[in-house]
């Protein structure tokens, strides 16, 4: 520590002292004989370290202006500077996580071993304070929100404009609009007609979403802060999250442990066949009854969308005219519009549907209608012994050398309006 900053310590632990003195007058009480002394002492010793700060101040200044170079003339190589490496988003996740698998489950050896391996404090004093869920570890609401909000470019439906809504103690309810009040032209001496606003309610309940997700013992390993670690982590964690919501969003039709998806909310008026066969004007009269049966209940149009599976993508966006033109042009990109609304394409849109094994489907939503409400917190327990399913294989994580992380969040969807949705349904373009 130089001079002066020491200097300034003392000062500051005297003027502590001072302000203690000070306050039992300012609260009414009266100071001792032996108080008085010490007073006086204190304010004669804040004095002279003052003025010794002051004139330490004063010579380090002369001593700058003073300052020679050591080798006149010669000017010092210029380092190029280094960036700073970006912070990986959701990376004190991945940090919890690391602890507790190498830690074995024991928290307070998780939280030693998060310290040592510089985490951060927040890290280590989530360890140490969380208590233990029935489940496993309940992630700080923080650090949960980082990894739901990486969800958002991973899941078709949250991409495309679904609402995110906190929801308290289990349970949400978004009022909507029914019915109108009734307005019209009335005649001189007519009476108006009364009428009122008919409302209904979108009410969503807590729904648990377990997600499994096999991770390397080798990349779980690694100790130390490693950009490179922390993001594979929490990329294969956020990635299993958003294919289990994409699949449920879409197509579940619900129930009392699964929330239900655009496909069980939407009307039966709003699901209809694509046409056989793939000629050019049948595909266009299939997008635009997609798009008119929105139009036409009058939607909101907020935050409207396409989500279809890969193979209609590509059908799609390959499609030429008989000029050789390519049809839909804004489907080429990284950003691809189909009739001025994004396109969203999952995998979660199976293309095995129907008698034929050859079918899919393709929603057209006004998303910005929909609502993700979510509780706050994550669950994280795993598992170096247990088994999970590989497609139609049975998988052994002790075998692979492999740590099965679950995480659980708790959340539920729905539209306001069931009128935004409408679904082209046995869709076989590029079958």
């Amino acid at each position: 520590m130089s001079l002066i900053n020491q200097l300034r310590s003392e000062r500051a632990q005297v003027n502590t002292a001072v302000q203690a003195l000070a306050k039992i007058e300012v609260e009414g009480g009266q100071l001792t004989a032996e108080q008085l002394a010490d007073f006086e002492k204190l304010s004669g010793q804040f004095e002279s370290l003052t003025a010794q700060i002051e004139r330490a101040e004063w010579a380090e200044r002369m001593q700058a202006a003073t300052a020679q170079p050591v080798n006149p003339g010669v000017t010092a190589p210029q380092e190029p500077a280094t960036p700073k490496a970006p912070a990986v988003r959701g990376a004190s996740f991945s940090h919890m996580v690391r602890s507790l698998v190498q830690a074995k489950g024991n928290q307070q050896l998780a939280a030693q071993i998060a310290e040592q391996n510089g985490y951060g404090a927040d890290v280590s004093m989530a360890l140490n304070t969380l208590t233990p869920e029935a489940g496993g570890v309940l992630v700080p609401e923080n650090m949960s929100s980082e990894v739901i909000e990486l969800l958002r470019p991973r899941s078709v439906v949250r991409r495309l404009g679904a609402r995110s809504m906190p929801m308290n103690n289990g349970n949400i309810t978004i009022p909507r609009l029914k019915g109108g009040a009734v307005v019209g032209y009335i005649g001189q001496d007519s009476d108006i007609p009364s009428s009122q606003q008919q409302f209904d309610d979108l009410t969503l309940t807590a729904k648990k979403l377990a997600a499994l997700v096999p991770i390397s013992n080798t990349l779980l390993g690694f100790s130390g802060v490693n950009p490179n670690v922390d993001q594979l982590v929490v990329s294969d964690i956020s990635a299993g999250m958003a294919s289990k919501e994409d699949v449920t969003f879409l197509r579940s039709a619900g129930s009392a442990t699964l929330p239900k998806g655009l496909l069980g909310w939407s009307l039966a008026a709003n699901r209809f066949d694509a046409s056989s066969g793939a000629d050019l004007q049948q595909i266009e009269v299939d997008l635009n009854k997609a798009i008119l049966r929105l139009e036409n209940a009058d939607a909101n149009m907020y935050a409207p969308g396409w989500a279809m599976a890969p193979r209609t993508y590509r059908f799609l966006e390959g499609l030429r005219n008989s000029n050789g033109a390519k049809v839909y042009p804004t489907l080429e990109g990284r950003e691809p519009t189909l009739k001025g609304y994004p396109v969203g394409i999952t995998s979660q849109i199976p293309i095995n549907l129907g008698a034929g094994g050859n079918e899919s489907e393709i929603y057209f939503t006004d998303f910005g209608d929909t609502f993700i409400a979510e509780q706050s917190g994550l669950v994280i327990a795993f598992s170096t012994e247990a088994a999970y399913h590989d497609g139609n294989t049975f998988v052994s994580a002790f075998q692979r050398d492999q740590t099965l992380v679950r995480v659980i969040a708790q959340h539920d969807f729905g539209p306001r309006h069931v009128e935004s949705i409408s679904v082209i349904q046995k869709v076989v373009w590029g079958a």
